[in-house]
């Protein structure tokens, strides 16, 4: 083909491509048409500049052109996918999971009952009665947990590969403890109330033999973010649960899936809390610094993660019911409109109240 015959058939599409590329720069100003467009231009003159380089070599005016557009098209297209993976987390952060939270706020309540009921049974039991006490063990082996295996565990090998551990770990125990709510809530129910019950065990030998501190100083640090972490996860299975006790008027198979897509976004977001808890227990609660120091990091995590999520699922909330609010208000002036328009016509058969009788 002749150079300008090439140059007259394809210039339109090159001018589009220009044109879509500098609207592209600012995301808001592009539909979602308009980028298929952009795509489709990119890949058509990416195909001219291929057969420029090789029958009109010469020209590097034109080929100069092209590669000028395809390259600004590329980084334009590239950029593009990276504002939408920010805005994607950016919602999820901010918008997703503080709402599933929000959501489940009643299970999570069940399962942190779950869990502290036992907790606080067993380490009041313990710490009080002798008898209880012995039927755990030994004495010896309770010594030895006591004064040395329970520290030393925070201490064993590297603190990386220890983070690294009980990171996984603790994603593992809050992906059974939620999909194992599927069991009409029971195997989450047991779970939770186990890891509250050894949880109440240890804690009950410390303030036995007067070490109380000792064992808070060591568990809190990780634990507020690690533990509260955990009893969401399993408010997200038991809400599964409920789900296949009563679906509602959906069937089980319907309702499942639309709810394990909700609440599964929560378990998600937790992976966040376990890995600052898992950086934590590695790097800070074994560290023979004072107890207020590591208690503080420990307190600046669990704030930090939980406080932002309470605080955009409450703004959610409060956005939620201005939307209804709203809506209830344009369907209740809907209505009177409706009701009081002259214009309406009147019912079939209706009979005239004015004017002279026949």
């Amino acid at each position: 083909m002749d150079i300008d015959a090439f140059v007259v058939r394809n210039q339109g599409a090159w001018f589009r491509l220009g044109q879509l590329t500098d609207q592209a720069r600012k995301p808001r100003l592009l539909s979602a048409d308009q980028l298929d467009e952009l795509v489709q231009l990119y890949q058509r003159v990416s195909s001219h500049l291929a057969d420029a380089r090789v029958t009109y070599a010469g020209d590097q005016a034109l080929v100069g052109r092209l590669t000028l557009l395809v390259t600004d098209a590329h980084s334009v297209l590239y950029s593009q996918r990276d504002v939408e993976l920010k805005r994607s987390l950016r919602d999820f952060a901010t918008v997703t999971f503080p709402r599933a939270v929000w959501g489940i706020r009643w299970f999570i309540a069940a399962s942190g009952a779950l869990t502290v009921v036992p907790w606080v049974v067993f380490n009041v039991w313990l710490a009080v009665s002798p008898r209880a006490v012995d039927a755990v063990g030994p004495a010896a082996l309770r010594d030895q947990y006591i004064h040395s295996d329970f520290v030393d565990y925070y201490r064993s090998g590297s603190a990386s590969a220890f983070a690294n551990q009980v990171f996984w770990n603790n994603v593992r125990v809050a992906v059974l403890a939620f999909a194992a709510g599927i069991l009409v809530c029971v195997v989450t129910a047991l779970i939770l109330a186990n890891n509250g019950a050894h949880a109440g065990m240890s804690g009950g030998l410390f303030t036995n033999v007067g070490e109380w501190q000792k064992f808070w100083g060591l568990i809190l640090p990780h634990g507020l973010l690690e533990l509260s972490a955990v009893i969401v996860a399993g408010g997200a299975g038991l809400r599964i649960g409920w789900t296949v006790i009563d679906p509602g008027d959906r069937t089980r198979l319907a309702a499942l899936g639309e709810e394990g897509r909700r609440v599964g976004t929560v378990v998600m977001g937790l992976v966040v809390a376990f890995l600052m808890a898992a950086m934590i227990e590695g790097f800070v609660t074994g560290q023979p610094w004072p107890t207020s120091v590591r208690l503080g990091i420990g307190i600046i995590g669990f704030l930090l993660f939980w406080g932002w999520t309470i605080a955009f699922a409450v703004d959610q909330r409060r956005n939620d019911m201005s939307d209804d609010r709203r809506d209830r208000h344009d369907r209740s002036a809907a209505r009177k409109l409706t009701k009081f328009d002259p214009g309406r016509a009147a019912p079939t058969g209706a009979r005239a109240t004015t004017g002279p009788r026949p």
